[in-house]
């Protein structure tokens, strides 16, 4: 009888032991599922997707303007399948006219390129640091370096023509003249699109101008430069000079200051060029 109850004893134990190991088992099974499905979603995360053409442009307008700015472009880039989104800038502040760039960049879905006119070109070389920016493209624009402003880049030039018709308002906001607009601004363009610009000008923060860059995306993302070779309001030289500092893949064109307007289908098809681009244009340089 002693030695059946000991065997009995002997299996319960058995059984017992059985039981905890497959406890442990199921535990350690459990416990390492998520473990295993982290791991998978961190090594997925971790793989970037190869370089494609860009959807996404996103344009930005400069001083004495707003997005209407772009309208013989967007048709044309529309029609290549592009997502086309165009800033308003307040043109109150640097920092606010920055900020209303990044919360634009930030809604788009894909890599972005961020094409500026102007003082958008400013603009755009301190908002393109976003992650989401691929490429950048300047149409008669600023192109400032860490520590230069949109106005500190016109000194070396002297005043242009458009710059002697600005005139203050209250507060340091600046217009331009009726007669900048017709004869500096846009004296290539139709009289129609020229009345267009005189009713919808945004008076521009004088200080706006004089902000400097905290650092440039030029520097670190390929970039692309439209010269107006018959600019009034930025010396054509400078966006020239601008340009093959930035070592930009560049693009001249006999126009004023608003190439988009005068000569649209050569811009947009530059700017298509540019999105569509498998390869990047030379690092930046230096001069």
């Amino acid at each position: 009888m002693q030695h059946r109850e000991q065997a009995v004893m002997q299996v319960l134990h058995s059984e017992r032991d059985n039981l905890m190991n497959l406890r442990r088992n199921l535990l350690a099974t459990f416990l390492c599922v998520p473990l295993v499905s982290l791991s998978v979603s961190v090594a997925g995360l971790s793989q970037v997707p190869s370089k494609g053409p860009i959807k996404n442009v996103v344009l930005v307008h400069g001083a004495w303007a707003d997005g209407s700015s772009w309208l013989k472009l967007l048709p044309l880039l529309e029609a290549k399948g592009l997502h086309v989104v165009c800033v308003q800038i307040p043109l109150t502040s640097f920092a606010e006219d920055v900020a209303a760039t990044k919360r634009i960049i930030d809604a788009q879905e894909g890599p972005v390129l961020l094409v500026g006119h102007s003082y958008g070109g400013a603009v755009i070389t301190e908002a393109g640091n976003e992650p989401k920016v691929a490429g950048l493209v300047y149409v008669a624009a600023f192109a400032p370096d860490q520590g230069e402003s949109a106005g500190s880049l016109g000194k070396p030039y002297g005043a242009t023509p458009g710059v002697g018709e600005l005139r203050p308002l209250s507060d340091g906001f600046l217009v331009l003249t009726e007669k900048g607009i017709l004869e500096d601004f846009a004296p290539d363009v139709a009289l129609a699109d020229r009345t267009l610009m005189i009713a919808t000008q945004v008076p521009t923060q004088g200080a706006a101008l004089g902000a400097p860059i905290t650092t440039a995306a030029w520097r670190t993302k390929p970039s692309w430069f439209v010269v107006a070779a018959n600019d009034r309001m930025i010396a054509p030289e400078q966006e020239r000079v601008t340009a093959k500092r930035m070592n930009a893949k560049t693009l001249t064109l006999s126009t004023s200051h608003v190439p988009m307007i005068s000569k649209p289908k050569e811009v947009a098809d530059f700017i298509i060029g540019a999105a569509s681009a498998e390869s990047s244009p030379n690092p930046p340089g230096n001069l």
